[in-house]
């Protein structure tokens, strides 16, 4: 088999096989339309081609996990505008480097050349330094590409976010990484030693990131003897590493997570501990278990038994603290707390119910007597006339409207008889009782 250096006249990278230097430097796209997984970017009519076409590029924050070709594009970005490419790492760099490039892109734009500054790991800067890239933007110093595998809401300053663009991108999927491992194969006019189920496997323990796939097909290459095609189990043993039971970003990890939930919704403690251990496994990430059943503590369970959110929270600092493997019995106990445990969703379906009031009625006012009076033209307004402190009441409990007049009293909490919202539902009949009696 001819390879991609040959045919193109290009001298073979050194090492034997061509895979001396790392197969992800080796066969970085060098046209926009060649990166892969990333066509509503990249494809004909992506946001980036468009961007490209229009012969206009704006800052941008590219956001998406590792190996999914965020350095690469910014490259082409700046090939294909005619930019100076200028990068840089927010791990490795502080105020003295920022300052050094912005002079730098300064005196290369006095002739008549714009810098595209690719920034990687961007959210690693603090607020401080991420403000120090504004005026350089706004005077079109720089043209700034940011990478971030780290949502930017969270991460980045809101006047950041405002000049950028942010751009998805997506963890690749099967037929990307087949279609990595077989650029790797032409390139190097070599065929992977491996089986159909091996293949299968290296494939899914790339896990949707397009560098770790060809930098796992490069250590199979080194270590196969001429003639040597190894099994998923072999190739297991070569690489330490254990294929995942399913694909994170697939099918298998949202049906397996919707199992679990399931499961405990359902108080079945048995089929949530087999489907915990199942996704424990297969190498999930704890915290993503425990913000689920976080969740389910308030959605499922709620006020029918309130210490379950408490039994959630507990289980989560105790895997902060200790860690794996030894938090799996935090986990455990968790689970089956959660699956055990009454279960009623009224709070959910109150807070739902208020929202939907909330945003039907707009803008209502609370009635004065609730409202503080700190000015003496409030307290000739109304603001505060009438209120009964509930302290200074009998059973401290006023029977006082906190509803907008114009609204008028509501329900939006019904609880359940179950669990501790049987005492709720007492508690709340009693005061509906006063109320009825205090405001005839």
């Amino acid at each position: 088999m001819t390879s991609l250096f040959e045919s193109a006249g290009l001298e073979e990278p050194e090492g034997e096989g061509g895979i001396g230097r790392p197969l992800a430097d080796q066969l970085r796209p060098a046209h926009l339309n060649e990166v892969v997984g990333q066509d509503h970017l990249v494809g004909a009519d992506g946001t980036l081609t468009r961007m490209l076409n229009s012969g206009s590029l704006g800052c941008l924050i590219l956001w998406g996990p590792p190996g999914t070709g965020k350095t690469t594009i910014a490259r082409l970005l700046a090939d294909g505008t005619d930019l100076h490419f200028e990068q840089i790492s927010a791990i490795f760099s502080g105020v003295a480097d920022l300052k050094k490039v912005f002079e730098a892109a300064r005196t290369r734009r006095r002739t008549g050349k714009t810098t595209l500054l690719f920034v990687d790991e961007i959210h690693r800067f603090n607020r401080a330094q991420q403000d120090s890239f504004l005026p350089v933007m706004e005077d079109g110093t720089v043209v700034l590409v940011g990478a971030t595998t780290e949502n930017p809401s969270f991460e980045l300053n809101a006047a950041l976010l405002s000049r950028s663009q942010v751009l998805t991108l997506k963890s690749l999927d099967e037929e990307a990484i087949k279609e990595l491992l077989q650029r790797a194969e032409i390139a190097l006019g070599r065929n992977l030693p491996l089986d159909e189920e091996a293949r299968q496997a290296l494939i899914r323990m790339a896990d949707g990131d397009g560098r770790s796939s060809l930098t796992l097909a490069q250590e199979v290459w080194r270590a196969a003897h001429e003639g040597e095609i190894f099994t998923a189990e072999q190739l297991g043993d070569i690489l330490q590493r254990r294929a995942p039971i399913y694909d994170k970003s697939k099918d298998g990890h949202y049906n397996l997570i919707s199992a679990l939930h399931k499961s405990i919704r359902g108080s079945d403690p048995d089929a949530a501990l087999y489907y915990l251990c199942r996704m424990l496994d297969a190498g999930e990430d704890p915290m993503f278990l425990l913000r689920r059943m976080t969740v389910i503590a308030s959605e499922d369970i709620g006020l029918a038994d309130p210490n379950a959110l408490v039994q959630a929270n507990a289980a989560r600092q105790a895997y902060e603290l200790i860690g794996m493997p030894e938090a799996m019995f935090a986990l455990s106990q968790c689970t089956i707390y959660l699956a055990t445990a009454p279960k009623s969703n009224s709070a959910k379906m109150a807070y739902m119910a208020a929202m939907r009031s909330a945003k039907k009625g707009g803008s209502l006012s609370p009635p004065k007597h609730i409202l503080n009076a700190p000015t003496k033209l409030m307290a000739n307004e109304g603001y505060g006339d009438g209120y009964l402190y509930d302290h200074d009441q009998p059973d401290a409990f006023s029977g006082q409207d906190y509803f907008p007049t114009d609204l008028g009293r509501q329900t939006y909490y019904e609880p359940v008889e179950r669990g501790f919202e049987r005492d709720l539902r007492k508690r709340l009949d009693y005061w509906s009782r006063l109320r009825m009696e205090r405001n005839k």
